[in-house]
């Protein structure tokens, strides 16, 4: 929980490395394509949970949300309230991802504010003043913690995950576990070779938060997460911000 990106090399790393399941949730790709690609490269040995990290508010203020569990396609771009109140009515697990890190994140009082699931306590992309940070917010707040790889880069896989006491079965399964607050442990790698691979996924920000790389959602409703989308059917006009 969770990975951006996901082919061959990557089931094969997850297992070698006793991973049962991944959360993959790309950045600007409609729910129905994850769903797809997340069924294709599950077995028996790993399970691939589709989920969506959303981008809510504008460019310059957003937040992330992390949903798992999702039933219909949510929009990038659209206020932070109306995300959390639909996926508050399909019944998805609301998770905070990298809490209160750089200008993309839910802080301490969206936290309490808005029914959250869990608050991501470690992320490889992170200082430790951060991961410190993002601990105090779920101590503070009550609300559990999970563990990500974040893995945005093949090497980061099996890097972080959470365990949980009980067996997920399917993504159904997960986002259960994840709104009951199931118990959990959170864990990570240490040493020489893990700073490096965390300060690799940290250098790949300058990309991932370039103007450039997102110019292309905004300008265009034909994007496939654009919340003027046809594929939304106009269900989101009251809380688009694009």
């Amino acid at each position: 929980m969770h990975v951006k990106v996901l082919d061959d090399r990557v089931v094969e790393r997850a297992k070698a490395r006793g991973v049962d399941a991944l959360v993959y949730a790309p950045h600007f790709t409609r729910l129905p394509n994850i769903e797809r690609k997340a069924a294709a490269f599950s077995d028996d040995d790993l399970l691939v949970v589709p989920a969506r990290e959303v981008f809510t508010g504008s460019w310059r203020d957003r937040k992330h949300v992390l949903a798992v569990g999702l039933t219909d396609p949510v929009p990038d771009f659209i206020t932070l309230e109306g995300a959390m109140r639909e996926l508050d009515r399909q019944g998805a697990a609301a998770l905070a991802p990298h809490p209160e890190f750089l200008n993309v994140s839910l802080d301490e009082a969206d936290v309490r504010r808005f029914d959250v699931d869990a608050v991501e306590v470690y992320n490889p992309k992170h200082w430790p003043v951060n991961n410190e940070r993002a601990r105090d917010i779920a101590s503070a707040t009550g609300v559990p913690g999970f563990g990500s790889s974040y893995a945005h880069l093949r090497g980061s896989i099996g890097e972080v995950w959470t365990a949980f006491e009980e067996d997920v079965g399917g993504g159904g399964d997960l986002a259960a576990l994840l709104r009951d607050r199931a118990p959990r442990r959170v864990f990570h790698r240490e040493g020489f070779e893990h700073n490096l691979r965390r300060a690799a996924e940290f250098a790949h920000l300058g990309y991932e938060n370039s103007w450039g790389k997102v110019d292309r959602v905004l300008l265009s409703a034909t994007e496939p997460t654009h919340p003027g989308h046809i594929a939304y059917q106009g269900r989101f006009d009251d809380v688009r911000v694009y």
